[in-house]
């Protein structure tokens, strides 16, 4: 018997048929979640080389892509061939990444290393000064029973989870260390599949735009293509400019804090400059755990680099991140903010990173929408129309 697939009835019941299916997906995967997030680890994990390859080539492709059109600028030599071009591409892109790593094992990662063994080593003789700083500090003023006794406490809890996080920083340490080098092949193969991927990026490209025009109607593969490139275009300007700049504000606060003769100088350049990527609250996440690394060494010195630290965010989010960055955000401090919520919630430290360009995508294809209903039915589409 022949389907009369446009009739109304049949496609109420093949949407009928799938509302039941995904329904039932459901109760089984919330009935069982423990065994279901078991079984998505386990294909994470087969597929873990290829999404190390990709995350590694798409990360990889800015560095391919400065090479090409900045310095090399092979399309104006014409006798050289597109291939040679991409191959000699490749080899200053992966060049470069080895050197970076190369500098950051010999000269910053010893420094590192040495800083938090050296801190760990000396937080008891640091608690040990603040301690009798409070007890000097009682009887010289001679402060009430009651808040003395509260003071201590509360000291006392502070005292014994330091000394925790003192104790175990190294084994953490150490297992971190010992989940990337069992990791060392995954990684090696991610690197060689990000090198394939990089060399046929246009194909890959050209492969997915013809299998989306193959499954969808023009229009809607039109859409899907436009939202793709605009995914790419917000992730990229953000994901490279921000890198970039938490790399100058990490060797910035080098030098500021060197030239004031700061402890730990290399150590707390790192965390500042790694959890600057982080927008809105990485400063406050990096200042925070360095100004308290500071305070076991001196309490003046801690409140000065407070005082750093705050002009030079006052010049990274003024002068610095404007110049980087550009409007590539384009949404409020509050849509920032709420985003950082919600993701890092979510998904982590991962969330609060990748959290404000999703917001954002999401954010243009709202905004998309509601401005498009608004102009079919003859209304103003700028908010401050409504205000």
């Amino acid at each position: 018997m022949k389907i009369n697939w446009n009739s109304k009835y049949t496609t109420i019941s093949i949407y009928s048929f799938f509302v039941i299916c995904a329904g039932i997906i459901f109760y089984l995967i919330a009935s069982e979640v423990s065994t279901f997030q078991i079984k998505v680890g386990e294909v994470i994990s087969i597929f873990m080389p290829i999404i190390i390859g990709f995350v590694m080539a798409y990360l990889f492709n800015f560095i391919l892509r400065f090479y090409e059109e900045k310095v090399l600028r092979f399309n104006s030599l014409k006798r050289i061939k597109p291939k040679f071009a991409r191959f000699m591409g490749l080899i200053l892109t992966y060049a470069t990444v080895i050197l970076l790593i190369y500098i950051f094992m010999k000269f910053v990662f010893p420094q590192i290393y040495s800083s938090i063994m050296g801190l760990v080593n000396d937080i008891p003789s640091y608690v040990s000064k603040i301690t009798d700083l409070v007890n000097d500090f009682n009887s010289k003023y001679e402060i009430q029973e009651e808040y003395y006794n509260f003071i201590v406490a509360k000291w006392n809890e502070y005292r014994d989870s330091i000394i925790k996080f003192a104790t175990n920083l190294i084994p953490v340490l150490g297992n971190t260390l010992k989940t990337i080098l069992s990791s060392v092949w995954n990684i090696v193969l991610g690197i060689i599949i990000s090198i394939y991927l990089l060399i046929d990026k246009e194909r890959f490209l050209a492969l997915s735009k013809k299998t989306t025009r193959a499954l969808f109607s023009e229009t809607r593969a039109n859409r899907i293509i436009e939202l793709a490139n605009r995914g790419n275009n917000i992730f990229g300007k953000f994901l490279s400019g921000k890198i970039l700049d938490s790399f100058i504000i990490g060797i910035l606060t080098f030098v500021v804090i060197t030239i004031f003769k700061m402890p730990y100088t290399i150590l707390i350049s790192f965390i500042v400059g790694i959890t600057n990527i982080i927008p809105f609250f990485g400063p406050f996440i990096g200042a925070i755990p360095s100004a308290i690394i500071i305070l076991f060494v001196s309490p003046i010195k801690a409140l000065w680099f407070l005082v750093i630290i705050l002009i030079i965010q006052q010049i990274d989010g003024n002068i610095i991140g404007p110049k980087i960055l550009g409007d590539s955000l384009g949404i409020s401090a509050f849509w920032i903010l709420f985003s950082l919520l919600v993701t890092g919630k979510l998904f982590g430290l991962l969330g609060m990173i990748i959290g404000v360009p999703l917001f954002v995508f999401i954010y243009s294809i709202i905004k998309e929408i509601v401005e498009g209903r608004l102009k079919k039915k003859g209304l103003p589409y700028k908010t401050d129309e409504y205000m």
